[in-house]
């Protein structure tokens, strides 16, 4: 089973130059946010390309506008269907990158029997990492019944003291490039850190899963979501967890089993959770849902828990991190077509 980061990766430093290739390749950007589509326009030129942006997620009423280009780019908020992948293939795609560290919402094997690639893109750790210390510490100060009694002018001491990062032990179950950089700034809390991951690649000190699930304080999951992974923490090693820890999740939701969160949270078996991502999050997350009803019962049961936070799948969304993507997306996406012409 392993943990780290995901195997199918095509990176380049986004500082780096990017690899010749023919004047003006076209690639084809589905489901691109205004901000993106920013970025996109402003970087496209500087590699020599041609995008062409749509803010429709991919689907097989798109594939037309896929025409005549080799690449499509695309996001990690909608999940790209088995005949979405044959009509691509159909119309000529031969690469497909998408613009997230996971490969979850792609049948990357299929796609490969029609004759496309399938890469991530590479970003900045720190954006995902200072999100999960940010919530770390949000959890362990309890900050969200602070700040919601304070919106209401009251401004007494909550019945509950926090704890410090230095008194607690962290687990940290991932130890790829996000995981490596919680760990290094969890070394300037003074707490302790427990790892574990089948592929060790940092100095940390690594123990066996259930041994980490016992002794830590706060676990945080940094593990990509495959089928060894999903519902890493099921009912079993959430009942084995030290009575009053903490679970933090900024990789994705299914690593939980949230069927089992829920009555253990509800119970106080566990001390709180701080939550990026949701099993079913899909069509909610990303979307202003504010005049409708919550159609998630488990997101309605955990939102109303005082020691649970929860955010829309944000960890990575900076300005640094957001740009990575699109000149990584370009430069794939060039290095595949310098490929194809010198192969």
């Amino acid at each position: 089973m392993t943990y780290g980061e995901p195997a199918r990766t095509a990176v380049r430093s986004p500082a780096a130059s990017p690899p010749s290739a023919v004047p003006a390749t076209g690639i084809t950007i589905y489901g691109c946010e205004p901000d993106e589509a920013d970025l996109f326009r402003e970087l496209a030129p500087r590699f020599g390309v041609l995008p062409t942006i749509t803010e429709a997620a991919v689907s097989e009423a798109g594939v037309g506008l896929a025409l005549g280009n080799r690449c499509v780019s695309v996001g990690h908020k909608t999940r790209v269907t088995g005949s979405t992948l044959l009509a691509l293939g159909n119309a000529g795609v031969e690469y497909l990158s998408t613009r997230s560290a996971g490969f979850d919402h792609i049948d990357v094997d299929y796609a490969e029997r029609v004759g496309i690639r399938v890469e991530n893109v590479s970003y900045s750790p720190d954006s995902v990492a200072d999100y999960t210390l940010m919530l770390m510490l949000m959890v362990a100060r309890n900050a969200k019944s602070v700040l919601r009694r304070a919106e209401v002018h009251d401004y007494r001491l909550s019945e509950v003291r926090g704890k410090e990062l230095r008194d607690l032990t962290i687990g940290v179950i991932g130890t790829g490039r996000i995981g490596a950089a919680v760990i290094d700034r969890l070394r300037g809390f003074g707490c302790r850190t427990l790892a574990h991951d089948s592929r060790p690649q940092s100095s940390a000190d690594y123990v066996p899963l259930d041994d980490l699930l016992v002794q830590s304080d706060v676990v945080t999951l940094h593990t990509p979501l495959t089928a060894d992974t999903h519902h890493l923490l099921d009912r079993r090693r959430i009942a084995r967890m030290r009575r009053g820890a903490v679970v933090v999740n900024t990789g994705r939701g299914p690593l939980i089993d949230t069927e089992a969160l829920i009555p253990a949270l509800e119970s106080g078996r566990l001390g709180g959770a701080a939550l990026d991502v949701l099993e079913g999050e899909e069509g909610i997350f990303y979307a202003d849902c504010r005049d409708e009803p919550v159609v998630s019962e488990a997101l309605s049961r955990l939102q109303r828990m005082p020691n649970v936070l929860i955010s829309p799948h944000t960890a990575y969304y900076t300005d640094h991190a957001l740009s990575d993507i699109v000149e990584t997306s370009l430069v794939n996406c060039l290095t595949f077509e310098s490929g194809k012409q010198h192969g």
